[in-house]
């Protein structure tokens, strides 16, 4: 009996071929399927918004004029440290105040020394400015009983060498002392003696 023809199996009907080469993962189907759900306009929305504000931002700041450094004002006479606003500035000025009203050989000397007043002594050394002027026959000091023209002041004056024997507070109604009340004060003193107007 001849050997009947075997046909090969025929694939079944119910399963689609499919070519290996071209199926896709089914991972990255999925990831396609969704990405453009995913890439939605209103989800960038916030970043662009803030990048647009930070642009803005940017242009005002470059459109606006630089600031000018203000000036620094220079420090007060007065806030000098006491020994150098004395040598200085206040000596100085009241020689050539004194010269302006015809006393020219007015001589100052700022020194830390005692009080020469009787009774004085247990005060202790304090900085004075001494003058003399019209050939010695007028004497003065102004005595710092602190290194601060602030601080408590003194006055005292003599005529003809004597000794001084009183001794008067000075500037007592000055809140702030500024080198042009200093000067002031210390000349009214010396013409209540009647030093600077020829009597």
């Amino acid at each position: 009996m001849p050997d009947e023809a075997t046909n090969p199996t025929a694939p079944d009907a119910s399963t689609p071929s499919v070519d290996p080469s071209t199926e896709a993962p089914i991972e990255a189907l999925q990831v396609e399927k969704s990405a453009p759900a995913e890439a939605t306009p209103a989800a960038d929305a916030p970043a662009a918004n803030a990048k647009a504000a930070a642009k803005g931002k940017a242009a005002g700041v470059a459109s606006a004029p630089a600031e000018k450094p203000k000036k620094e004002k220079p420090p007060a006479l007065e806030d000098k440290p006491f020994g150098e606003f004395i040598t200085q500035e206040f000596m100085p000025k009241l020689k050539t105040t004194m010269g302006t009203l015809g006393f020219n050989d007015l001589e100052l000397t700022f020194e830390k020394q005692p009080l020469p007043i009787r009774g004085m002594e247990a005060a202790g050394d304090c900085w004075q400015v001494a003058g003399t002027f019209q050939g010695g026959r007028h004497s003065f000091l102004i005595g710092f009983l602190k290194e601060d023209i602030q601080g408590q002041k003194v006055f005292s004056c003599s005529d003809y060498g004597s000794k001084p024997s009183l001794l008067e507070s000075f500037m007592i109604d000055e809140r702030k002392v500024t080198l042009d009340l200093l000067l002031m004060y210390t000349v009214q003193r010396l013409n209540g003696q009647k030093w600077l107007v020829g009597n």
